[in-house]
């Protein structure tokens, strides 16, 4: 594990300017840097980067955080990759905790076969383009294939001779041990001599998320040898090949701005179509689909479009694809080529535009594909079309979530002419509940009721709240509190009194003793994480603080935070509208929320027991009550007046 000190380094010296500005084309904006959205399509900025907050906010997406949120949600590091990618960045050390002595061999291990495999890529890729083989059959081969230079230096493409030991030897005189050259499975050996792997074969290095190597696939070009035409690594500590994508290293980002992925089958699929400019697609290398690479891609979006060969092979591995897709949550899309095709020899002479005009109009939900294949055979036979529909439900019955559910009974009412109640309880029958037993009126509408006009009020008083404590917690501040007292003639008055607290301490103390709790969950969560962070530390460090939320609690947070910036994208000031510098007056500023947030639940509270009135003979004790919390609306309007 990477050392607390290590990580207090990283964001002491990370600025999230700097850091941004490496991927996002940043403009000084006021105090503020703006710059279009690297997770949406738009013309207008809407990106906005605070320096003296260090976060940033995309407004397009909700997104936000600090620097090291940047590089998990852009670059789709997990949090140690995003500490290390900094510490190389500013030149930190990064010194690890002590681990178990089982750990630190794992460790040492995995770092081990991730240096094999850095050399053997670099190795392969050195032999392609520069020895007399590698050029004659490997680069001839990827020429042949139309990729260019550029295409191939980008994916790493290699080519291994067909000697038996020509890597291994070289990696062996190069110092690598021979027991990780093995565990990599780069070579086998036979009574200690060793034997490549992949000879004869170009070489598809296959990378994580982050960029590492984790194994490799070869392709054999000599047509005569009996053996497989595709190999892949076997399994290692590095390498599952059904927990890894290729391509998902050079489309993580599209896939993300696009919100959709494409999957195909084969290496020189994505390298085709990543090459013409399609570069959202990934390759289940060969393998079945599994749910851990549907795991993968769910990070990045939740939308997936099959791409597949026209035959039949094809056919089967697509719709063996669908439904674990579909009981990933996830929505997906087919897309079939022309009999004889696949994407690579599709896209070799066409276009971008050609392309991509292609795969919209041709993309099929998945009912209408599985309705156009399972037909094929069925046509006016009713025993057949029954298995169709059923196939269709047992797609749908897998889904998660029951709107999405409803909406494709309807989907598949209309296509197949079959009655949605019919479908309905089939569905039930194979899910078992009873909800889906009738039609959709037993997932009726839940009728619009009108909402109590003090909601939006709420929100935003509790919004208000985290937003003084994020910004102004730790400062100490005067406020004036109005103390009930007797005077002379023994009437009770108010009388003010100077008391000097922090800010959040005053937030505290004053919800606490009206036992005033936030409504809404998100902000309730917030709130007493600030506060537990404030009475253990006295100050709050916001990069740190940003970083031990969760996604969903980040994004409420930079919200809050970055809501002025949002405004100043607008551009206020040359419309002569200023803001008053809420620095100056925070002790009024949190004096008038708090009161004004009492004053909203004294006037819920009064509407509550006129409610109740109107059911309760008994009213003398409710109209007592409602006098009782009218006198004290009246000393906080007082507050108020004092406040304003």
């Amino acid at each position: 594990m990477i050392s607390k000190a290590t990580i207090d380094k990283v964001f002491e010296q990370s600025l999230v300017e700097e850091v941004v500005g490496e991927f996002v084309q940043l403009k000084k904006s006021g105090s503020n840097f703006k710059g279009l959205s690297p997770f949406s399509n738009e013309k207008t900025p809407s990106f906005v980067v605070s320096p003296v907050k260090q976060i940033w906010k995309d407004f397009s997406s909700g997104k936000g955080g600090n620097a090291i949120a940047f590089l998990m949600e852009h670059e789709h590091f997990t949090y140690p990759e995003a500490i290390k990618y900094l510490a190389r960045k500013y030149n930190i050390e990064v010194e690890e905790t002590q681990t178990s002595s089982l750990d630190k061999e794992k460790a040492s291990e995995r770092e081990s076969l991730f240096i094999v495999s850095e050399f053997a890529k670099k190795f392969f890729k050195e032999t392609l383009l520069n020895s007399q083989e590698g050029k004659s059959i490997g680069l001839s081969y990827f020429k042949e294939r139309g990729f260019s230079d550029e295409t191939i230096k980008k994916f790493d493409l290699g080519y291994l001779p067909e000697k038996s030991d020509y890597f291994s030897s070289n990696a062996i005189k190069n110092g690598y041990d021979p027991i990780f050259l093995e565990k990599s499975g780069l070579s086998i050996f036979k009574n200690e001599k060793p034997f490549d792997r992949f000879r004869g074969r170009i070489m598809f290095p296959i990378h994580s998320m982050s960029g590492r190597v984790l194994g490799f696939g070869g392709r054999i070009l000599n047509n005569q040898l009996k053996t497989a035409k595709y190999l892949n690594s076997p399994e290692s500590l590095i390498y599952n090949k059904s927990k890894i994508l290729y391509g998902i290293f050079y489309a993580k980002q599209e896939i993300a701005k696009q919100d959709n992925c494409y999957i195909v089958e084969g290496y020189t699929d994505v390298i085709q179509l990543h090459q013409k400019g399609i570069k959202n697609v990934v390759s289940s290398s060969g393998t079945a689909l599994s749910v851990d690479q549907i795991t993968l891609i769910r990070r990045l979006t939740s939308n997936i479009t099959m791409l597949f060969d026209g035959d039949k092979a094809g056919i089967d591995a697509t719709l063996r694809g669908i439904d674990i897709i579909l009981s990933a949550g996830l929505n997906v899309n087919i897309c079939s080529f022309p009999n004889g095709e696949d994407p690579d020899s599709y896209s070799q002479d066409k276009s971008y535009e050609e392309i991509d005009e292609f795969l919209k109009a041709n993309s099929k939900d998945f009912i209408q594909f599985k309705a156009s294949i399972l037909a094929e055979s069925s046509k006016n036979d009713p025993v057949l079309k029954t298995k169709t529909i059923n196939e269709i439900i047992n797609s749908i019955s897998i889904i998660p979530d029951r709107i999405k559910q409803e909406l494709y009974i309807k989907h598949c009412s209309s296509i197949m002419d079959i009655s949605e109640d019919v479908l309905f309880n089939s569905l039930a029958q194979k899910t078992k509940n009873e909800i889906y037993a009738v039609s959709k009126k037993r997932i009726a509408r839940v009728p619009q009721t009108t909402k109590n006009k003090y909601v939006n009020t709420l929100f935003e008083l509790e919004k208000k709240i985290i937003e003084i404590l994020l910004l102004y917690g730790d400062k100490v501040e005067e406020f004036e509190e109005l103390i009930l007292k007797n005077d002379e003639d023994g009437n009770v008055v108010l009388e003010p009194t100077i008391v000097k607290s922090s800010v959040y301490e005053k937030i505290f103390l004053d919800l606490q003793q009206d036992e005033i709790e936030f409504t809404n969950e998100s902000f309730r969560m917030i709130y007493d994480k600030i506060i537990t962070e404030f009475q253990k530390n006295q100050k709050l460090i916001l990069e740190v603080f940003l970083n031990n939320l969760g996604d969903n609690l980040s994004n409420h947070v930079t919200g809050i935070l970055m809501s002025e910036e949002r405004y100043e994208l607008h551009n206020w000031v040359s419309k002569n509208i200023f803001v008053k510098n809420k620095e100056k007056v925070i002790s009024q500023l949190v004096s008038e929320t708090i009161l004004s947030l009492r004053t909203y639940l004294i006037n819920k509270k009064v509407d509550e027991l006129k409610d109740e009135i109107k059911s309760n003979k008994n009213n003398n004790k409710i109209l007592e009550e409602i006098s009782e919390y009218h006198k004290l609306k009246s000393l906080l309007s007082k507050k108020l007046n004092r406040v304003f």
